[in-house]
């Protein structure tokens, strides 16, 4: 079993005094939720999750050796082209929680350059974008250090790393299908790390579509760190953890077999009991609003009078991620036309579909 010690790099064999890398890493959206968290990130629950293809994150960095030696973080960061001081605290955060698995990161200078391609203040959570793409950038500069780094633990390393920075980063590394935390019925599965989904997938799942309903694009009056913390002491934390693993074991034969009527009750299922945590937790809270829930009834009615086979998950959050197969996109594209965009925050919605993961730009 791999433990955490083992991402901690003996000796380097090489050195570089200064480059650039670039990596673009996608959003993902989660099936079977992760809500809670232990101590180091590690989930309360097991979660899985289908990985975006055009809600990324593109980040490129730059670093040069520092000519005189120093014991502080040296970076420069830049959005979209614009200083962004009030990113500074979190990248400085996690660097100090990374720095004793990249030792390497108080001997350079950074300069990390990002953006996203969804608007910053959709109410699209970017940190499991954000944190993966700067991962990858530095799994490079360490790969240029160490040559002999084979590709598994360059990207189970990003991973894991990913992971300090936003827990659901981990599993926008690599594949189509993550899942992440430790389950009994998948292979390779971890605490530290996602892992792809290990069996063959339905051809059913294959192109599945994410249409993302903007509803609202505000900051959340209360962020997912602080939700996550609230599940300590929540009075139904214990048989939640337990529904996750349930649903787990239920979601992987259903991505097997194909069953999407079984699909859909889980994936929905999952959504209104993340926000029924939030909304049971002590203090509570509502992140859903009431467009959200006049899209959810319209999603039923429809899929009721029609049997497409078309559904809903959440976020923490107000947005609605509408899932349907390929087959059944133009149908329901037009009923988000007809129907929900008038829902949708100056009628804004971004089309998606699942994608594979990281790539490196030049």
């Amino acid at each position: 079993m791999i433990v955490a010690s083992d991402f901690i790099p003996f000796k380097y064999s090489s050195s570089i005094e200064k480059g650039v890398f670039k990596w673009s890493a996608p959003s993902n959206i989660a099936l079977v939720k992760y809500w809670g968290k232990k101590e180091h990130q590690i989930p309360a629950n097991p979660s899985i999750s289908f990985t975006l293809n055009n809600c990324k994150t593109i980040t490129e960095l730059s670093f040069e050796k520092k000519s005189v030696a120093s014991d502080e973080f040296s970076f420069n960061l830049l959005f979209e082209g614009q200083p962004k001081e009030d990113f500074k605290p979190k990248i400085q955060k996690f660097f100090e929680r990374v720095v004793v698995y990249l030792p390497f990161l108080k001997d350079y200078h950074f300069m990390i350059d990002t953006q996203n391609t969804f608007p910053h203040s959709s109410g699209i959570a970017s940190s499991a974008s954000g944190m993966s793409a700067l991962a990858m950038n530095l799994m490079s500069l360490e790969k240029s250090l160490n040559s002999e780094m084979t590709d598994d633990y360059f990207y189970q390393k990003a991973s894991f790393l990913a992971r300090l920075g936003s827990g659901s980063a981990c599993r926008s590394i690599k594949g189509k299908i993550v899942e992440w935390g430790n389950h009994a019925e998948i292979s390779g599965s971890s605490d530290l790390f996602g892992v792809e989904f290990p069996n063959t997938v339905h051809s059913s799942f294959q192109n599945y579509q994410d249409t993302i309903l903007l509803v609202d694009k505000g900051e959340k009056q209360v962020s997912s760190t602080v939700g996550h913390d609230l599940m300590h002491d929540h009075p139904f934390a214990e048989r939640r953890f337990e529904q996750a693993h349930e649903n787990l074991s239920k979601i992987k034969s259903i991505l097997e077999d194909g069953n999407l009527e079984d699909f859909i009750k889980i994936v929905e299922s999952e959504a209104l009991t993340l926000h029924a945590m939030m909304m049971t937790s002590m203090p509570y809270f509502i992140l859903m609003k009431p467009n959200t829930l006049e899209i959810i009834n319209k999603i039923w009615k429809f899929r009721s009078e029609t049997q497409i086979p078309v559904c809903f998950t959440l976020d923490a959050g107000a947005n609605v991620h509408v899932l349907y197969p390929e087959s059944v996109s133009e149908a329901v594209l037009q009923f988000i036309k007809d129907e929900l965009v008038g829902y949708c925050q100056n009628r804004q919605y971004i089309c998606d579909v699942i994608g594979n993961g990281v790539e490196q730009l030049k």
